[in-house]
Order: structure tokens, then C-alpha cells, then sequence
């Protein structure tokens, strides 16, 4: 089985559920059913990891200490790219090396995603000019007056113009089983979903 790669970008101050929630739902995902199959990744579709710009720990929200599989020279190939959000993301506004990264990303990924205010790094990087495009309900002025040319959507969790964006933290989880039902089908995704005992 060929498996599509997904990968994370982390950075210090990232929130921790906009991260932790796509791969756990990414890399719990199976196409055979039940709870066996995930003791082994035989029927698994995707491949998840961590990116960052080194491989020195991140420290995210609340302290948490996170280390990186990849960081930015050593990443492989990435089909779906999540960039989550978190306090972070207003420094990384200005920080060109990762801006860059995310553009190169996105411009080789079959499909690209955020998290919360990760849409604003998207917005910076050029990515969002006319296109639908949400956010955490607090920084929805901030993704409006960036001038990124994005649509603000206020109202929906998850928005998909060609570019999926998701609003705060816990819609990163609605936005990753929006992708596997996109991806692999409604059953497997409410499968997966009854695995780790979420209500969609």
C-alpha cells in the first residue's frame, strides 16, 4: 500500500490540540476495521510526522515538550500539509525562513490545511488571496486585516476552498475527519472516529 504522507508543522508556543489532534486522528486511521488493526500499520493510509524548522525540542502551550521527527532540510515529501496554530504563529508572521518553507510545501502537497491561526501563516505566505479561508473566532480580525486578500469566513469550522482551513483548536479534529472521509470514505471515517470515541 502506498500511504500518503501527512506532515505536522510545529513550532514553539503551537497549541497543543491543533497538532496533537490531526495526528491522532491521522495516524489512528485504518482501513480495515476494529481495534486490532491498529496494533500494526498494515492497513494504514497515511504516514504522519512532525515538522520544524530544527530538531531541537518545541516547546508548546502549557509547557509541553515535543521533539520533532524532521525539521526543515531533512523533511521528505509531504502530500497533505497541517499548519496548526497558538500564540506562535504571531512570530512566525515575520519569520521569512518559515513562511518560505510552508510556500515551497504547499506548492509540491496534493493538499494543504490549517488549524486555528495556523491560516494566518498560510494568509502570510500568499496562499489565501481569494479564497475562502477561517480562523480562531478571536484572531478573525487579525486574518481579515492582514491583508492576505483571504474571505474570512465567521460562522463554519471547517472551510474548503481548494485550501482547508479549520477555526480553533478542537476543529482541527473535524478537519482532519473531513479529509479522511474526503480521502478514504464515509465508513472509515466513522469508524476511526468510533475508535477513538469521538462524536462527529
Amino acid at each position: 500500500m502506498t500511504r500518503q504522507s501527512i506532515g505536522i508543522l510545529i513550532f514553539d508556543n503551537v497549541e497543543v490540540l491543533d497538532f496533537a489532534g490531526p495526528f491522532e486522528v491521522f495516524s489512528r486511521t485504518r482501513l480495515v476495521p476494529g481495534p486490532e488493526s491498529r496494533r500494526s500499520d498494515d492497513s494504514a493510509p497515511f504516514q504522519v510526522f512532525t515538522v520544524a524548522k530544527s530538531k531541537s525540542p518545541v516547546t508548546a502551550t502549557g509547557g509541553l515538550l515535543v521533539i520533532p521527527h524532521h525539521d526543515f532540510e531533512d523533511a521528505p515529501r509531504i502530500d497533505l500539509l497541517v499548519v496548526p496554530g497558538g500564540f506562535g504563529t504571531r512570530t512566525l508572521l515575520g519569520d521569512e525562513e518559515t513562511l518560505d518553507w510552508i510556500r515551497r510545501t504547499a506548492a509540491a502537497a496534493r493538499q494543504v490545511t490549517s488549524v486555528c491561526t495556523g491560516s494566518l501563516l498560510l494568509g502570510k505566505a500568499g496562499l489565501l488571496e481569494g479564497r475562502r479561508a477561517t480562523t480562531h473566532w478571536a484572531a478573525l480580525d487579525l486574518l481579515e486585516s492582514l491583508g492576505t486578500g483571504a474571505i474570512v469566513e465567521r460562522e463554519l469550522r471547517v472551510v474548503d476552498d481548494t485550501i482547508i482551513t479549520s477555526a480553533g483548536v478542537a476543529s482541527g479534529i473535524d478537519m482532519a475527519f473531513y479529509v479522511v472521509e474526503r480521502l478514504c470514505g464515509r465508513e472509515v471515517a466513522d469508524e476511526t472516529a468510533r475508535y477513538i470515541e469521538y462524536r462527529r
